[in-house]
């Protein structure tokens, strides 16, 4: 079941206006408009946005006075840093190896 909650949260990151609504809520809470301001989109479109982003758990939705700002909740990120953390550890052992062979083909140059 988790790797399908993954899908849920990579499926959400996967379009650059909800990166953009988040990348906007890192900064702080805010409204339904402050987020639907600068795209060029009616407010059902950015409504279907923000269910989405709520649906993967990136964004919750508080309660203050008569309006309900939204927040962003970081912990489906750390799921995604989870998954990417052995293929960022692969890289690297490549790098590394890549690295060795490139001083190695050095040393013999200098020689």
């Amino acid at each position: 079941m988790a790797s399908d909650h993954l899908s849920t949260v990579l499926n959400a990151l996967a379009d650059p206006t909800r990166r953009g609504m988040l990348a906007r809520l890192a900064n702080g809470e805010a409204t339904v408009t402050e987020l639907a301001e600068p795209y060029d989109m009616s407010m059902a479109a950015i409504s279907k946005h923000l269910k989405v982003l709520e649906r993967a758990g990136l964004i919750e939705q508080g309660r203050e006075a008569q309006y309900r700002p939204r927040k962003l909740n970081p912990e489906p990120l750390k799921e995604v840093d989870q998954w990417l953390e052995d293929y960022r550890q692969m890289w690297e052992a490549r790098f590394d190896r890549l690295d060795h062979y490139l001083r190695h083909l050095q040393g013999k140059s200098d020689g």
